[in-house]
């Protein structure tokens, strides 16, 4: 497991994403950076003191620009419960907070109201996950096994999660992203099989 921060595409963004590794290198921190200056103006036109405002914003927008991206490079776009994740090269960008100052990419967790969802794209897609699933009949078929066989179906039997983690707050903006591959344990913690520093950018005039 490597830790650095990638100056260019790695021989590990390469694997995956094919050519278009070093347009995300390069493109994947403009787009939290835009997300993040969109969501700081709607938390401030809200007017609230609480956070959850730009927390609640940032998440979706980070999502559907990620998912812009891929569409501007003739990539796919995969809707998952109503929300739409970007797949290039047959990974899927998971992009998730973990935090709202900057913190150790080892303490990064799911809350513990994560949506299922959330859960069955590890299951599914996730390192150490299965290679397929059988058919059995829909009567005997359980909750879980039909949970992870509606991920399956929704990004493809053949996609693999690439998370792209990051701290961001309204004042300071973004912190850090890393993106790799990380299994998700049972106590919501990840276990990291590779990790990378992206650089960070500078956020757009509001």
């Amino acid at each position: 497991m490597s830790g650095r921060r990638a100056v260019g595409p790695s021989a590990w963004a390469v694997e995956r994403f094919g050519r278009r590794a070093g347009a995300l290198v390069e493109a994947v921190p403009v787009r939290v950076a835009e997300a993040h200056a969109k969501a700081r103006a709607a938390h401030l036109a809200a007017g609230l003191k609480k956070r959850s405002p730009y927390g609640v914003a940032l998440a979706g927008v980070v999502r559907e620009n990620l998912a812009e991206l891929a569409r501007e490079l003739d990539e796919h776009v995969r809707d998952v419960r109503g929300y739409e994740y970007a797949v290039i090269n047959d990974h899927a960008l998971f992009p998730f907070r973990y935090g709202d100052g900057p913190r150790p990419l080892d303490r990064a967790r799911l809350p513990a109201n994560v949506s299922p969802t959330r859960r069955r794209l590890f299951r599914a897609h996730g390192p150490q996950s299965p290679d397929g699933l059988f058919e059995i009949d829909e009567d005997v078929a359980t909750e879980t096994y039909l949970g992870l066989r509606e991920a399956f179906e929704e990004l493809g039997a053949a996609t693999r999660l690439v998370c792209v983690f990051f701290t961001a707050d309204v004042e300071n903006g973004v912190h850090a992203i890393h993106w790799g591959e990380a299994h998700l344990e049972p106590d919501r913690t990840f276990t990291w099989l590779h990790r990378e520093e992206l650089p960070l950018a500078p956020v757009p005039p509001a």
